[in-house]
């Protein structure tokens, strides 16, 4: 039995799932071009948070990524569009002569897909990281206005 609310659609449209984020699923189009492999990958990290903002110029995502260093950290653009940031954290040497009171933090990896909209510019994508919080940027093309032009009506 699900503990989704029945508005979430059940397990697909589970907001929570590690599943990629397709916020076009439901519109009234073909969907199957725009349709993306799911991935079964669990994480120890499947509680990494990222925010993703829209301004009228870029795609804006953050992640708070305390103990990643930026060589741990992959920001990868795969075919359909879809945004993907990964990263691995290894777990500390043990020494021989160590004794370890208390193990706390974690090791492992984490995986985030989302699925970018038409208008981001896949090519121009950029990545920073500044006191453990990266932040991806995806500019927007601009959207043509559709012109209207009137029509004289003969006779």
């Amino acid at each position: 039995m699900s503990l989704i609310p029945s508005f979430f659609g059940g397990r697909r449209n589970d907001p929570f799932s590690l599943d990629v984020w397709d916020p076009f699923q439901n519109f009234p189009f073909n969907s199957s071009s725009l349709s993306i492999p799911r991935s079964n990958k669990t994480t120890q990290f499947a509680n990494t948070r990222i925010d993703w903002k829209e301004t009228p110029e870029a795609h804006i995502f953050k992640a708070d990524l305390p103990g990643f260093k930026k060589e741990e950290v992959k920001v990868e653009v795969e075919e359909g569009r879809v945004l993907q940031i990964s990263g691995e954290r290894n777990k500390e040497k043990e020494e021989k002569n160590d004794t370890w009171h208390r193990v706390e933090r974690k090791s492992g990896s984490f995986f985030r897909r989302f699925r970018l909209s038409e208008n981001a510019k896949v090519d121009e994508v950029k990545a920073s990281m500044e006191n453990r919080v990266l932040t991806v940027t995806i500019p927007k093309e601009e959207v043509k206005k559709s012109e209207v032009k009137s029509v004289e009506i003969s006779g």
